[in-house]
């Protein structure tokens, strides 16, 4: 009697600790998840702005050009960061270079350098990466000399 007792505490106790465990798993995931669905509401958001810009008749390269930004770098060089350089093509604008941590496995028709490398002189950095930006502007102030700005910053202000 005094095994069986044993033998299903044992069992209860197991099955307690694999309910906490399948838990902590599921948790992760959710909170994972929640993470990317917060980042790609915040791309949305943003790439919806950019459309009200442009159906007032608005562009990019007016900012820039207003603001003294003659020679940008681009940080973020995934949907947003292609759509920004397409946008400044064939304007005073020039791209001098891209700037990602995955710089390796980027194509892209400016050159692509990582958050590694040394920088070129630019009159600004643009920041497409908008859910860590405050993370990215501190890292990138220590590298740069000039002003590191949001693009979503710059689709408000236009």
């Amino acid at each position: 009697m005094k095994k069986t007792v044993i033998g299903i505490l044992s069992l209860l106790g197991g099955a307690v600790a694999g309910m906490i465990g399948t838990k902590r798993v599921m948790q992760k995931k959710l909170n994972t998840a929640t993470e990317y669905s917060d980042k790609h509401l915040s791309l949305f958001l943003m790439m919806n702005q950019w459309v009200k810009v442009k159906q007032e008749g608005k562009n990019l390269a007016a900012y820039f050009e207003k603001n003294g930004f003659m020679r940008i770098a681009v940080y973020g060089m995934s949907y947003a960061g292609e759509t920004l350089i397409e946008e400044l093509k064939d304007t005073g604008i020039e791209v001098a270079y891209g700037i990602d941590k995955h710089a390796d496995k980027i194509f892209s028709t400016v050159d692509v350098i990582s958050v590694d490398d040394s920088f070129e002189k630019v009159d600004a950095v643009i920041v497409t990466a908008i859910t860590f930006f405050d993370d990215i502007k501190d890292m990138l102030c220590e590298k740069v000399d000039c002003p590191v700005i949001s693009l979503e910053d710059i689709l408000y202000e236009v």
